[in-house]
């Protein structure tokens, strides 16, 4: 079922929420520019397992509202602890891709980890995101031509082949969002990091990482590792930043032995 939770006044952000029955609660945060939907390749499988899956848009994206403001790691991790207190979740793994895995980071750190039993990170932007040159270039692209600019993620977000269909959908997924939520989060990316936050997190933490990254580079999940106490790093030999796709079924098995 899909339903909207208000975060602060005149702000909802959408809930997708498989399975409310479901054993064990998997708490999905998609990476930029995308939505919830990024995960169809897990809420395909998972929920028929016994698992609770919900995927939050973050505000700006997706099928949440899009406010002018709140685009800083906080104020995203203070939206996220909002809807885990309305749907009064506890217990549950939280799963961050990229700067979803930014995202579940802060919110670990500005929480003290409330609720979360287990922590994965996908390709984590983490714990830097783009370079300041990189940033400088996608913000232009993205304040001056954004549907060039999604296609050309498109086009280095994978190392598998994707068809053009499915390229197709990967772009309307990113241009669902707003142009100023999208252009925020690269100046988020490019100015926040996240070392001081590393050494908070304390829950078993799962670190997957396309090897032929070309977004966020391996060596980062590599320095998470050796950072963030209780967490294991396995590489995607046959991925990019999409593993959640690329290589779905052994990332949903992976998972799957992760949560138990």
């Amino acid at each position: 079922m899909g339903y909207f939770v208000n975060v602060e006044p005149g702000v909802n952000l959408y809930v997708e929420d498989i399975n409310p029955g479901g054993r064990k609660t998997i708490v999905f945060l998609h990476g930029w520019p995308l939505s919830h939907k990024q995960f169809e390749y897990q809420f395909n499988v998972l929920p028929s397992m016994g698992y609770r899956c919900i995927g939050i848009d973050w505000r700006g994206f997706g099928m949440s509202d899009k406010p002018m403001n709140g685009y800083n790691f906080d104020r995203l991790a203070d939206d996220i602890r909002t809807i885990v207190g309305v749907l009064q979740l506890h217990d549950f793994t939280l799963v961050g891709h990229s700067t979803g895995g930014s995202i579940a980071i802060r919110y670990l750190s500005r929480y003290n980890g409330y609720g979360v039993s287990k922590l994965v990170l996908i390709d984590a932007a983490a714990p830097i995101g783009f370079t300041a040159e990189t940033a400088d270039r996608l913000l232009n692209e993205s304040l001056n031509d954004r549907p060039k600019m999604m296609r050309d993620v498109t086009e280095t977000f994978f190392f598998q082949y994707i068809s053009g269909p499915f390229s197709d959908w990967f772009f309307q997924l990113g241009m669902q969002a707003a142009g100023w939520s999208t252009a925020a989060i690269i100046v988020t990316l490019r100015d926040e990091q996240l070392y001081a936050d590393l050494p908070k997190l304390s829950v078993p933490t799962l670190i997957v990482h396309g090897i032929h990254d070309k977004v966020i580079p391996f060596v980062q999940a590599q320095e998470l590792n050796q950072k963030i106490r209780n967490s294991q790093l396995v590489p995607f030999q046959y991925s990019g930043h999409g593993l959640f796709w690329e290589e779905h079924e052994k990332f949903n098995q992976l998972l799957q032995q992760f949560i138990g």
